[in-house]
């Protein structure tokens, strides 16, 4: 084994933890988006209208949720919305935070979540809503989850910088090793 295979297999590893951290980083960023993100699991109210929907204990997302001409450029107007949340006999109300997410856009159709349920016990919930909406295209708001694998994106994000990390220090070992002195042979 000569004195460069150490400092190219360094360099083919970070390559390769490079490659794996950008596909999967890349990748986890699209499934949580638009697969794993169950924005409407719920249901869906119109707005203005009330229903009744069967929400289980946890977190539950709010999003407001809307067809759109053309795509949305830099941010997504929210309009004033209203809620209420009434829940089974016996249980408390549940706990509204806001968190206002990022806007997903597919084929015209966009929603974004703009509240957190904090929902004690599951049981069936009456909903009415309400708000501003002129203008907007068949508005409502949709209950769901968003995805339990967004831990990943950090991973894969993690292993991306690693592999930097990992190819500056082979590039510099390997710039190092090539210029040691070497014997000369006598002719």
């Amino acid at each position: 084994m000569s004195r460069r295979s150490g400092p190219r297999f360094a360099i083919l590893s970070a390559v390769l933890t490079l490659v794996i951290g950008g596909v999967g980083l890349i990748a986890m960023l699209i499934l949580n988006a638009f697969v794993l993100d169950k924005y409407d699991a719920y249901g869906e109210v119109s707005i203005p209208g009330s229903t009744s929907l069967h929400l289980p204990a946890g977190e539950v997302t709010v999003n407001f949720h809307t067809m759109v001409t053309g795509s949305p450029s830099s941010g997504f107007p929210i309009p004033d919305l209203k809620f209420n949340v009434t829940p089974p006999v016996g249980v408390p109300k549940p706990e509204v935070a806001e968190s206002i997410g990022g806007t997903t856009t597919v084929n015209s159709d966009t929603h974004v979540r703009v509240w957190v349920l904090h929902i004690s016990q599951e049981g069936t919930y009456d909903i009415e809503t309400d708000g501003n909406v002129n203008g907007y295209i068949s508005p409502r708001l949709a209950f769901g989850h968003g995805s339990s694998y967004g831990w990943l994106t950090w991973v894969f994000g993690g292993l991306l910088a690693l592999g930097v990390v990992e190819l500056a220090a082979a590039l510099f070992w390997s710039a190092r090793s090539g210029k040691k002195a070497r014997r000369m042979n006598p002719c």
